[in-house]
């Protein structure tokens, strides 16, 4: 039996190991307490840090709000299926109609007409321009559309009175190309009144005065044409089919010229939308310009081609060519190095080619020919309703 000094030294061991216990405890709970109190701090700042963002972000949203219903423009939010999902005043106001989960492609049917500017619109008396963004990876999409009404009138009448400035600025030149042929029909319509002429020579003087007064007349409607502008239809037109319609007028002008002809045309079904007559008028100038540059062993070649979103037309003769200090001014009205000439078919074919949101390219090389290319939009929508 242990005697009671060795139970008093073991139970004094047992209370030293549990003060060492309970000092460790205590210290482990000082330091958990410490910790909580840190993280207690850091959750306060962390929830601090969010509600100052969260209240940022709604002051966000309503700053945003306010401009989408300030913005003159309107905006359209649309869902991954092509639904309307949201629409700011300025858009509702345009539509003047709910459009809130309305299909977009089937609005745009019922309501939108395609101009010939691409990206253009017209709905009702309104011009639209309309440019679209994917908005998230779901597949939605925002609309942003802007009513170019005005800016497309103040576009057409600039283009107006650019027209009668160059009008105004060459009127000596008119004058000019109005007096020869007139003098020229007059010289040889003063002749016929001779009555000792011969019938053949009467004949002769005849068909020249009568030549000389169409060229007047052509002059006049040319001259007409440009000051007015032509008036853009909205025909559905096959890149072929209007190939063709130039093709047929000019055709009996290189038979008689002897100058070889022929068209190419790689387009398959390409639209354009617009006048039919004046985009075939255009393709008719620059065909007689190449077949006024060309000899009787020239050749014309009338091609068209599809290039992306574009349509590319190309006269391609292998005449004179053209000098590089006259490149730059072939499309200026009156202006022309023929004598014959009136100098307004290529301004003439580029306001055209203009108003159906175009241009006219041109190339050349002195000796070798030219190549003049309009470049059209290529209508993609009426192209895949064929």
């Amino acid at each position: 039996m242990p005697s009671p000094e060795l139970k008093a030294q073991e139970l004094q061991r047992a209370f030293d190991v549990f003060n060492q216990v309970s000092l460790a405890l205590t210290q482990s709970y000082q330091g958990l307490q410490s910790r909580v109190e840190s993280l207690t701090a850091e959750l306060a700042v962390a929830n601090g840090e969010l509600r100052r963002q969260y209240e940022e972000k709604q002051a966000l949203s309503e700053r945003l709000s306010l401009l989408l219903n300030a913005l003159p423009a309107g905006v359209v939010v649309l869902d991954s299926a092509g639904r309307v999902s949201e629409a700011n005043p300025a858009a509702r106001q345009m539509f003047a109609q709910p459009v809130i989960t309305e299909s977009w492609p089937a609005l745009m049917q019922a309501r939108l007409l395609a101009t010939e500017a691409p990206g253009e619109w017209q709905l009702d008396a309104r011009r639209l321009a309309i440019v679209e963004s994917p908005l998230d990876s779901a597949g939605g999409r925002i609309l942003l559309i802007h009513d170019v009404t005005a800016a497309h009138g103040l576009k057409a009448d600039l283009e107006r009175h650019q027209r009668l400035a160059a009008m105004g600025e060459m009127a000596a030149s008119l004058a000019h190309q109005l007096r020869t042929p007139l003098a020229t029909a007059l010289l040889y319509s003063a002749n016929l009144s001779q009555p000792q002429l011969a019938d053949d020579a009467r004949r002769r003087f005849a068909d020249k005065a009568t030549a000389q007064l169409k060229r007047l007349e052509r002059l006049i409607q040319e001259v007409l044409l440009f000051a007015r502008g032509e008036s853009i239809g909205r025909d559905s037109i096959r890149a072929d089919e209007l190939l063709a319609d130039a093709a047929q007028t000019v055709q009996p002008l290189f038979i008689e010229r002897g100058v070889n002809f022929r068209v190419a045309c790689q387009t398959g079904e390409a639209v354009v939308t617009g006048s039919r007559k004046a985009l075939a008028g255009a393709l008719v100038n620059l065909l007689e310009n190449a077949l006024q540059a060309c000899t009787s062993s020239g050749k014309v070649v009338l091609g068209a081609t599809r290039v992306g979103q574009q349509l590319r037309i190309g006269v391609r003769d292998t005449g004179s060519g053209i000098e590089p200090e006259v490149q730059g001014r072939v499309f200026e009205p009156f202006f022309t190095t023929r004598g014959q000439g009136t100098g307004l078919g290529l301004a003439i074919a580029l306001g055209v080619a203009r108003a159906h949101g175009g241009t006219i390219e041109v190339s050349s090389v002195p000796g070798e020919g030219s190549e003049f290319v309009i470049v059209l939009p290529a209508d993609t929508t009426k192209e895949r309703n064929h």
